[in-house]
């Protein structure tokens, strides 16, 4: 039982978050430094990603900023750097940083397309890869480690207005059961798992329910949280917590036997 008591404990752990400025990011941060690890923040939004810092550092945590542009393969090696070098090492990865197009397909240019992926599918292989690189025998933190990607349940189902995001998101999906594999067969003592939100509360939560409800409603918002809530077995959002709360789950030793999982936090959305 004492072990147990432990098992969500990240004490002396160092992680870094991707978009971790606001929304899902910035809470995941939080729950991180409140299990005791170590956090390194980043986001192109420097000024949010510093208040972040403050409240964590305010509520008895640690944490640290760095600037991490997740399509730079420069600024993911000055990223990992920082979280070595300044921190300590690195023992989790948290690969969150997203974006989100709403547009029919036939709407769809490909410099949206493009983007997507750029943001969404090469900066989580961009921080899987830096993140192997450093936690693997030999490497700058070299003690092993767990990488979480997060993914969604767009990554599960095809939702109409949103192929580019799917597509990115079940690209994530069966990449990270992919990088699971080779680093659990190299012997890494690597971890590697996915988060598949639903419809959580953030500002892109708004944004997405604004402009579905300009594909599908005219326009009208009320009618388009109307009909997503609908879709809901739990009848409620999702809030940052409730990610978070599956984040400090994959990152603890609680979930030392799981790899290449997909952690699905939706309220029973891919249930029904």
């Amino acid at each position: 039982m004492s072990e147990n008591k432990t098992f969500f404990r990240l004490d002396g752990k160092v992680a870094l978050v991707t978009g971790g400025s606001r929304g899902l990011g910035a809470s995941i941060a939080r729950a991180l430094a409140q299990a005791g690890a170590k956090v390194l923040v980043t986001d192109i939004l420097e000024e949010e990603g510093r208040v972040v810092v403050d409240d964590i550092r305010r509520s008895g945590g640690e944490a640290m900023f760095s600037v991490l542009d997740v399509t730079d393969e420069k600024d993911w090696d000055s990223g990992i750097h920082f979280a070595t070098d300044r921190l300590g090492g690195l023992d989790i990865l948290v690969n969150n940083a997203g974006i989100e197009i709403t547009k029919l397909i036939k709407d769809t240019t490909l410099d949206d397309w493009r983007r997507l992926h750029a943001v969404n599918l090469e900066g989580v292989f961009l921080g899987t890869r830096s993140g192997i690189r450093a936690m693997m025998p030999g490497g700058s933190a070299g003690k092993g480690g767990t990488i979480i990607n997060m993914s969604s349940i767009a990554g599960l189902r095809g939702y109409a207005g949103f192929a580019g995001y799917c597509s990115t998101k079940a690209a994530v999906r069966n990449f990270t059961k992919a990088a699971a594999v080779e680093c659990a067969r190299l012997g890494f003592n690597v971890r590697v798992n996915s988060v598949h939100p639903g419809i959580i509360k953030s500002e892109m939560m708004e944004r997405f329910l604004g402009n579905f409800g300009g594909l599908f409603f005219e326009g009208d918002k009320e009618k388009s949280t109307e009909y997503v809530k609908g879709l809901i077995p739990m009848g409620c959002f999702g809030e940052p917590t409730d990610v978070a709360a599956a984040v400090l789950f994959l990152a603890s030793d609680a979930a030392r036997y799981v790899t290449g999982s997909e952690l699905v936090t939706d309220g029973g959305i891919t249930a029904s």
